[in-house]
């Protein structure tokens, strides 16, 4: 009697197992950032290796909606949560009971200030907070209202949330004015006044392109803050080796995922915590996009490129996973 309980009991279980992998898995993308497909991409791949059903192309999302849907299970996961930038999100979406970040996807994330480098020679101007000088201010002003104005981040990506934080910290809403718009849109006209030789005043993270054509020591130069304020309850250090105080913490990129479904799935979890890219990488794939090869199937490609070239690695990350399962 107990040999057939045990028996059902496995079976429940092993069925359990099969239902959770046959599943189509669904994951969410920062829809219109082509930058962010290639990690979701490589992710997928993973996924599909290791026989689950992913669908072809990501839900679109904003970041705060990903949490949320991650949370109550209508996506398995979003492979973008910048930690700790995201946390508020993480947090008012459950937390770790809802869902939990798995792995570090992209470690060493960067955000800061810049200016271009003809304007920091000339003036000295070398920290943020410089900017309270209504003078200096001036020097970026491109609407005509006396204000700098300031390339910032799209609202719900998370980094708008920084950039107004430091406003009120370092006392800069006098002077400075934050320019929102579609940062990729926006940030065409940045770097077109820079190519004239014009003041400019933008906000930017590595890994991404914009650094790739905006070189910082070469056409632009980083600004430092005085002091460190973070808001969201955000910890972290945000000295830079080589760069000095950027005023943001360093961040990891986290596959945040279900939590139900990461412990229905221990092999979907094992490949999560291990597979990892390179920020360098990740740059690299993005000077890719911004040199034209941005469709999803060109970035599709981009991953399964990545893939090949480091398969040795991927080879033992699959093996790992299957091993969990």
């Amino acid at each position: 009697m107990k040999f057939k309980i045990a028996v059902a009991t496995i079976a429940i279980v092993a069925s359990a197992t099969l239902s959770a992998g046959a599943e189509q898995v669904k994951y969410g993308w920062l829809g219109g950032v082509n930058e962010e497909l290639f990690q979701g991409y490589v992710v997928r791949d993973g996924l599909r290796e290791l026989g689950y059903d992913v669908e072809e192309q990501p839900e679109q999302v904003q970041v705060p909606l990903a949490h949320t849907a991650v949370a109550a299970g209508d996506l398995q996961y979003y492979p973008a949560h910048w930690a700790p930038m995201h946390k508020a999100f993480w947090e008012g979406a459950g937390g770790d009971e809802k869902l939990m970040t798995v792995g570090t996807l992209v470690h060493g994330d960067i955000q800061g200030y810049l200016i271009d480098k003809k304007t920091a020679d000339a003036t000295g101007i070398k920290y943020l907070e410089d900017l309270k000088d209504p003078e200096k201010a001036k020097l970026f002003d491109i609407d005509g209202n006396g204000k700098a104005d300031l390339f910032g981040c799209d609202p719900g990506w998370g980094c708008e949330r920084m950039i107004e934080h430091h406003l009120d910290a370092y006392g800069l809403r006098a002077t400075v004015e934050h320019k929102q718009g579609s940062y990729f849109a926006i940030m065409a006209d940045a770097i077109e006044r820079i190519k004239e030789g014009k003041p400019t005043l933008y906000y930017t993270w590595v890994p991404g392109w914009i650094s790739g054509v905006l070189v910082p020591g070469k056409d632009v130069t980083w600004l430092n803050v005085k002091s460190t304020s973070l808001p969201d309850g955000q910890t972290g250090s945000t000295e830079i080796e080589g760069l000095g105080n950027l005023g943001f913490p360093v961040n990891d990129t986290k596959v945040i995922a279900n939590t139900a479904w990461l412990k229905a799935n221990p092999s979907a979890k094992n490949f999560l915590e291990e597979v990892t890219i390179p920020v360098d990488d990740v740059s690299a794939e993005n000077k890719m996009i911004y040199d034209g090869e941005k469709s999803p199937d060109q970035i599709a490609k981009h991953a399964t490129d990545w893939i090949a070239a480091h398969k040795t690695q991927w080879n033992k990350w699959i093996a790992d996973a299957k091993a969990a399962k």
